[in-house]
């Protein structure tokens, strides 16, 4: 949310905090929990070392695995994400015992769980991080990690990590099934925390080879849309031809093609997803863009 007055600014990303903290604790008390499948992170971390070092509560050793990534994460991006994430970790785990009080969800079709837990805990965790939160764990190390590894998406990074904790966790607790239904999760998890963070910017891209590119040219600034002009060459005629490159948001698309073809009821068109787009009238490129 783009608002000059920082009130509601900050309203509306701790709201947005918050919702994803509520997803969080419905889908690990409603799909995890009572089947038993383990979500990876920190938490699985947690449990790996008090199995070996029992005197050691898996909530405190959780809270210290963090403290050296929220360290890194301050000088990374300042202040500002200690705070929303310290509150997103303290609201979420008030949010889970809360419920788990309040009422106790019976097991059901561990399939089931996979499929709508993953789907769940990524868009409440991709929610927290458009906001520039996190709870700590996975997806604090992630975004770190997306410093280095720019070409990799957030959920991807989230994935690995997830993967190798509960692969680590099947061989210390010998429990493959809960480990196969984790790693399910975890990568439906990743599917809905990129469709969260990058779907957001909700754009196609269209090639348009006519021969009349340049009234349709023309035709598409009038509509306010930014366009390319590509130099192209038939390649069974040989005959050169100009290709008009438009990116557009995916509700333009019915108009765009009306008006194309009004002109050239032949053209060509191609239509492509766009997986991010930066420029005028759509993202903007930050250090510190997931």
């Amino acid at each position: 949310m783009k608002s000059k007055n920082p009130v509601m600014r900050w309203l509306y990303e701790y709201g947005v905090i918050t919702l994803g903290c509520a997803l969080y604790a419905l889908c690990f008390n409603w799909f995890f929990q009572p089947n038993n499948i383990s979500m990876g992170g920190f938490t699985g971390v947690a449990q790996i070392v008090n199995r070996f070092v029992p005197v050691l509560p898996i909530g405190v050793m959780s809270i210290v695995l963090n403290i050296p990534l929220f360290y890194i994460g301050v000088r990374k991006q300042g202040v500002k994400l200690l705070v929303s994430s310290l509150y997103a970790m303290s609201m979420g785990s008030l949010m889970l015992d809360g419920l788990a009080a309040v009422h106790t969800f019976q097991p059901t079709d561990p399939l089931l769980a996979c499929v709508y837990g993953g789907v769940f805990l990524g868009v409440s965790m991709g929610l927290m991080l458009t906001v520039g939160a996190t709870t700590g764990g996975t997806e604090l190390a992630a975004r770190l990690l997306k410093y280095k590894f720019h070409h990799i998406s957030i959920g991807r990074l989230c994935l690995t990590i997830d993967v190798i904790v509960i692969g680590l966790y099947a061989m210390t607790f010998r429990s493959i099934n809960n480990a196969l239904y984790g790693i399910i999760a975890m990568y439906i998890s990743s599917l809905a925390m990129d469709t969260v963070v990058y779907g957001a910017v909700n754009a196609k891209i269209a090639y348009i080879i006519s021969g009349s590119s340049e009234e349709i040219a023309r035709k598409l600034l009038c509509m306010d849309l930014g366009i390319t002009l590509l130099e192209g060459r038939g390649g069974f005629s040989g005959d050169r031809k100009q290709v008009v490159l438009c990116a557009f948001k995916r509700s333009q698309i019915a108009a765009i093609k009306a008006a194309v073809t009004s002109i050239d009821p032949n053209a060509f068109i191609i239509v492509c997803e766009a997986h991010e787009v930066l420029g005028e009238g759509f993202g903007a490129y930050t250090p510190d863009s997931l």
